[in-house]
C-alpha cells in the first residue's frame, strides 16, 4: 500500500471510529433516558444528558471532516483542512458547557433537594449495558490510536498528533466510562444507605470528568487551531534529502503549520552552489519538492526558496 493510500485509510478509519460512537451513544441516549425516568437518579440524568451531548458532538465532527475534505478555491487558497479543528474545539466547549456544566447543575440541585432512588435494577443493568457498548468503542479507539503512535508513547502521542478527530472520540468515549462507573457507585451508595446525596455527588464527579476532559480537548485543539508546526519527521526529511543533494550546502530556515490532520504547509529556504544556473536551479528545486512529496505525502503545499549568500540571523 503506497502513502496516499495510507493518508486515505486513516481518513476513512476516523470517519468509521466517528459513526461507530454516534451509533452506540443513540442506543445509550435512549437506554439511559428510560433509566433515569424509572429510577428518580440524578447521576443517571447526567448521564443521559452527556450521551445527547455527545451525539450531537460526533455529528459536528462529521461536519468538520466533510467540510475539510473541500478542495482549495479563489477564497481558501490552502483548503478548508483547519474546518476539523474548528470543530473539534467546538466539540470540547460543548463537551464542557452541556455536559459537564448541567451535571454540576445537576448535582447541586439534588444535594440541595434530595429525592430517594428506586428501582435500582433499571439503572444499574442500563449502566452496565453502557459500559460494555462504551468499553468497546473505546477500545476499538485505543487499538488505532497504537497503529499510528509509532515509536511515540500512547501519552506522548496524544499530546503531539494531529488527528484531532481521533482525540476528541477517545476523550468522550473514555469519559464515558469513567462517568458510568461513576454513576454504578453513586446509585448503589445512594440506594444502599438510603440517602440520595451520594447520588447528588455522583452528578458532581461526573461533571468534573468531563469539564477535565473538555479542557485537555480544548489546550490541545487551541494549538492547532492557531497554527501549530507539523510533526518534526518533515524536517527531519528534508534535512536527509539535503544532505544527499551536493547542491544544496545549506538549510537556511524551515517553516511548516499543520493545515488538517493531514495536510501541511512547508516553507523551506536553501542555500544553492554559487556555479548554478537559472534552469539548474529550477531542476534543483524540482527535484527537491518530487522527493519530499514521495517520503511525506502529507506535505500538500511547499515552497523552495533558493539562496547562494551566507545567511546571518
Amino acid at each position: 500500500m503506497d502513502k496516499n493510500s495510507k493518508e486515505h485509510t486513516k481518513t476513512a478509519n476516523g470517519s468509521n471510529h466517528i459513526i461507530q460512537s454516534l451509533l452506540v451513544n443513540v442506543v445509550i441516549v435512549i437506554s439511559k433516558g428510560f433509566a433515569a425516568f424509572m429510577t428518580g437518579s440524578g447521576a443517571m440524568l447526567a448521564e443521559t444528558i452527556h450521551s445527547t451531548a455527545d451525539c450531537a458532538n460526533q455529528i459536528l465532527l462529521l461536519f468538520g471532516m466533510k467540510q475539510a475534505s473541500k478542495p482549495a478555491d479563489e477564497q481558501h487558497p490552502f483548503g478548508y483542512g483547519m474546518s476539523v479543528y474548528f470543530w473539534s474545539f467546538m466539540v470540547a466547549m460543548l463537551l464542557f458547557s452541556i455536559g459537564g456544566m448541567f451535571s454540576i447543575y445537576e448535582g447541586v440541585h439534588k444535594y440541595n433537594n434530595p429525592e430517594p432512588v428506586h428501582e435500582i435494577g433499571w439503572g444499574i443493568g442500563v449502566l452496565l449495558f453502557a459500559i460494555a457498548l462504551e468499553g468497546y468503542a473505546t477500545y476499538s479507539n485505543i487499538v488505532e490510536l497504537n497503529k499510528r503512535k509509532g515509536n511515540n508513547s500512547f501519552f506522548s502521542y496524544l499530546r503531539t498528533t494531529k488527528d484531532s478527530d481521533l482525540i476528541v472520540i477517545f476523550g468522550e468515549n473514555s469519559a464515558a466510562v469513567l462517568g458510568l462507573i461513576i454513576a454504578i457507585l453513586a446509585l448503589l451508595v445512594s440506594y444502599f444507605t438510603g440517602d440520595s446525596r451520594y447520588d447528588a455527588m455522583g452528578s458532581l464527579g461526573i461533571g468534573v470528568v468531563l469539564i477535565s476532559v473538555a479542557v485537555f480537548l480544548a489546550v490541545e485543539v487551541k494549538s492547532l487551531l492557531i497554527g501549530e508546526s507539523a510533526d518534526s519527521i518533515i524536517l527531519e526529511t528534508i534535512e536527509v534529502i539535503i544532505k544527499k543533494e551536493s547542491s544544496i550546502t545549506q538549510l537556511i530556515n524551515c517553516r511548516t503549520i499543520q493545515q488538517g490532520p493531514r495536510e501541511v504547509l512547508v516553507c523551506v529556504k536553501i542555500k544553492c552552489s554559487p556555479n548554478l544556473n537559472t534552469q539548474s536551479i529550477s531542476l534543483l528545486i524540482n527535484n527537491f519538492e518530487k522527493e519530499l512529496r514521495a517520503l511525506r505525502p502529507e506535505v500538500k503545499w511547499l515552497y523552495v526558496e533558493p539562496d547562494f549568500q551566507e545567511w546571518k540571523a
